[in-house]
């Protein structure tokens, strides 16, 4: 039995394209080599890297994650080590992983995120308050902005003052370093992350953590010294957490998940607002029929607004046509396996491309349209829509990433007429290790809506 198709261009060439245009590499592959391919870039050193995109195969690969037949190792992470720290979720292996994620799920879920919905709209609020009618703006810089005090409201637990106001500051400056495709290659590259002085980008890097750390533990510092256990933020909860064994995360475990729901939260969700913006405004029918179901909402009650199907399917079909993640975290195989009729062997890493199944003419007719309609017509498996990954490594944040764009998108279309000003279609391009766009998104602001209902609790 065949080995899967191997990639043939030299490794050099598949690397400068997987940093430059991720997109155009998977389509190319894709389209000689169909539903699995050996990868050749630079940093996949520990074997072999198999990219997988037919459903039931990476289903097979996700649902088997165990040990026996696939592991999960954080260890083939570690490509973002200098963005998030070591001693985070996404790095840690076996049990470790299994009871951190025990620690770090319960704040994401169920009561706990009704909470975070008035947080969620009054940032909405005061952002596109805060935007004059008749300017253009970058709707990626208004959304950053959204999501950033999300994360430093709902995850860190502060509000104003000094201490928030710096890290606004420096957790922003942090993530536009790897804000284009030839930045990022900064994370692909470690040499590049060397301290070579401060005009260096691993210079700059570095001083830039030692700052943000400084604030980041005089933080969680102050709150074990004054526990409130009237708190609900994540950080607060996370302090409270306890395994069975009665141990609780150190300084440095909270600072590490700090940072990774920071680059997790902030920048994907961010990314997905930007892009449902951009189609939204695009798309003349899909704004006003979507427009058409929130109009019709008659409460405040935000578990009315979250059920809306529309809205909905607009959020699916934005993670579903441009996806924030391009690939699963890797799964490395330890025995030889048969898939997708070719012969795999120990020691490969396979990864699911969340792209390329998105993309799928066989699940998605038109994959390149704008529909979301699809989703109403249909219901897909965890295993051919699949915007926060699956099995054991699936985003842990991804119910608070989904409640917080609807509830964003609800508020600033209710709140404000928009117009979009860019003249050409504006297509997917690398943005650190996920997808984001090639060119600003420019939307004018062009008036207040006044037919809207009081949905989001202003009063008309």
């Amino acid at each position: 039995m065949p080995t899967a198709p191997i990639v043939t261009k030299p490794m050099f060439l598949q690397t400068g394209q997987w940093i430059l245009d991720p997109v155009g590499y998977m389509q190319t592959q894709f389209e000689q080599y169909g539903d699995i391919f050996q990868a050749a870039v630079a940093w996949t050193s520990n074997g072999p890297l198999v990219f997988v995109n037919e459903p039931k195969a990476v289903q097979y690969m996700l649902t088997h994650d165990t040990g026996k037949e696939f592991t999960a190792p954080g260890d083939l992470n570690a490509i973002l080590e200098p963005l998030i720290g070591r001693q985070n979720l996404i790095l840690l292996n076996g049990q470790q992983h299994r009871q951190r994620r025990q620690l770090v799920m319960p704040p994401f879920h169920g009561e706990r995120l009704k909470a975070y919905g008035q947080i969620i709209q009054q940032i909405a609020q005061e952002a596109i308050a805060q935007w004059p009618i008749d300017e253009q703006r970058n709707v990626r810089t208004v959304m950053q902005k959204i999501t950033m005090r999300v994360i430093l409201q709902v995850v860190f637990g502060l509000h104003q003052g000094e201490r928030y106001g710096q890290l606004e500051r420096l957790l922003s400056l942090r993530m536009e370093m790897t804000d284009t495709p030839l930045a990022s290659a900064i994370i692909f590259m470690p040499w590049l992350q060397k301290d070579f002085g401060a005009w260096s980008p691993g210079g700059r890097i570095q001083r830039l953590a030692e700052e943000t750390d400084a604030l980041l533990f005089a933080e969680i510092q102050d709150r074990r010294a004054n526990p409130d256990p009237a708190r609900i933020d994540i950080l607060s909860l996370l302090l409270a957490a306890k395994d069975e064994d009665g141990n609780g995360l150190s300084d440095q475990d909270l600072r590490d998940e700090l940072m990774t729901l920071l680059v997790a939260g902030h920048e994907t969700t961010a990314t997905a607002l930007t892009w449902a913006m951009y189609w939204i405004h695009a798309l003349p029918k899909v704004k006003q029929k979507l427009l058409a179901e929130l109009d019709g909402l008659d409460s405040g009650d935000l578990s009315q607004l979250l059920q809306l199907p529309y809205l909905n399917a607009v959020c699916n079909e934005t993670l579903r046509i441009n996806p924030v993640a391009m690939l699963t975290f890797p799964r490395q195989l330890q025995v030889p396996l048969e898939l997708c009729g070719y012969q795999l062997e120990p020691g490969m890493l396979l990864m699911g491309c969340i792209y390329l199944i998105h993309q799928r003419e066989d699940l998605y007719p038109e994959p390149l349209q704008f529909r979301p309609e699809r989703f109403l017509e249909r219901q897909f498996s965890p295993y051919e829509f699949m915007p926060f990954g699956g099995g054991v490594r699936r985003c842990v944040g991804y119910a608070l990433a989904q409640y917080e764009m609807k509830i964003a998108l609800a508020t600033l279309l209710t709140q404000a007429d928009m117009t979009l000003m860019n003249q050409r279609p504006v297509q997917p391009a690398r943005r650190g290790v996920t997808l984001g766009q090639n060119q600003p998104v420019q939307i004018k602001k062009i008036g207040t809506r006044t037919r809207a209902k009081s949905l989001i609790g202003v009063s008309r």
